[in-house]
């Protein structure tokens, strides 16, 4: 998992989005070299959730998975690390960066991060529980950074495989600039590798923060959605090779493969739709820069209606980068 001559290259998990339809259509268009999975709600009385295990046990993609947990009940969360291990995974990981209030005010995902010895407890029982690769999801605090040195140790302290960090706090969500030198000052004092997570939306924007952080790799998860040729790209790239750039109609051919993978057939027409303007949210960044693809895409409730939005803004030969329209003129080296 982590002998790559190159960067390592992750699909972030994301709820309800990276799911198992969507990572094979990824593998269409080059792909990741690990999938997180979504995660696996952990408490006393959890199970596996069957759609999410079919990840691990229909992997379509080739590559390593990584099963990532959350929660904050240390029994449960080492009865439910030891189940996982004995499905084809690469890794056991921790997630200690979710920012939904859904989550943090329950005390699990990014909510940890305002109890330090509590993640220390968690991470001592469940290294000592997983005997493969153990790894964590992180970001860089709850409301401040300061917090971020007494993490490191623990992180260290406990000889993690791999650690990924997001370079916000919890309370910035997605809409602050990332802190890559918080992630750099990682690199620096861990013995393990680190990936780099936030806002890596283009070839040249994967290079800038790899030689900003000095980090193995990347993990990407909404710049992945919206262009799913990135994974090709940063690769392309980094051999000097030409970058390919897709049109507005390979953009709609996206979307229409992507309607197709992600959508049961046997669902309701409009639950087709409602799971589709999730995806939209993300490549509707970069389709146009007033917010009036979004607004009409949220407005359509049938099949009919969606696609004629989506044929309006796509059905051209136009070059399309898709990348966000503000956070490409963005410099995020704060």
């Amino acid at each position: 998992m982590l002998r790559y001559s190159g960067p390592i290259l992750a699909l972030a998990p994301m709820q309800d989005v990276t799911d198992l339809p969507f990572w094979k259509l990824m593998t269409d268009y080059g792909g990741a070299d690990v999938y997180f999975t979504e995660y696996f709600r952990v408490h006393p009385t959890s199970n596996l959730e069957k759609w999410i295990l079919k990840s691990i046990t229909g992997n379509p993609t080739g590559r390593p998975v990584i099963a990532q947990m959350i929660g904050n009940d240390i029994p449960a969360l080492v009865r439910t690390a030891r189940e996982l291990q004995q499905h084809p995974i690469a890794a056991v990981d921790l997630n200690l960066g979710c920012p939904a209030p859904v989550v943090y005010r329950k005390c699990a995902g990014g909510g940890l991060l305002r109890e330090p010895q509590r993640v220390d407890a968690i991470l001592g029982a469940l290294r000592e529980a997983v005997s493969i690769k153990f790894t964590v999801k992180t970001r860089i605090g709850f409301d401040s950074p300061e917090v971020f040195e007494e993490l490191l140790s623990i992180f260290a302290k406990h000889a993690i495989d791999l650690l990924t960090v997001h370079g916000r706090t919890v309370a910035e969500m997605y809409g602050s600039k990332v802190h890559y030198d918080y992630i750099s000052r990682a690199v620096a004092q861990l013995p393990f590798p680190v990936l780099a997570n936030g806002n890596v939306y283009s070839a040249q924007k994967a290079d800038q923060v790899l030689r900003l952080t000095g980090a193995k790799g990347l993990m990407i998860g909404r710049g992945a959605i919206r262009n799913p040729w990135l994974f090709h790209q940063i690769r392309q790239h980094r051999r000097g090779e030409t970058v390919f750039v897709p049109t507005g109609h390979d953009a709609l051919a996206y979307v229409r493969e992507l309607y197709h993978a992600v959508c049961p057939p046997d669902a309701r027409e409009i639950s087709h739709v409602q799971k589709m303007k999730k995806y939209m949210n993300y490549l509707g960044a970069g389709v146009e820069p007033t917010g009036q693809f979004l607004h009409q895409i949220r407005r359509v409730t049938t099949r009919a209606e969606f696609f004629r939005v989506c044929e309006d803004f796509l059905e051209h030969d136009q070059p399309m980068p898709l990348e966000p329209f503000q956070e490409a003129r963005e410099v995020e080296t704060s």
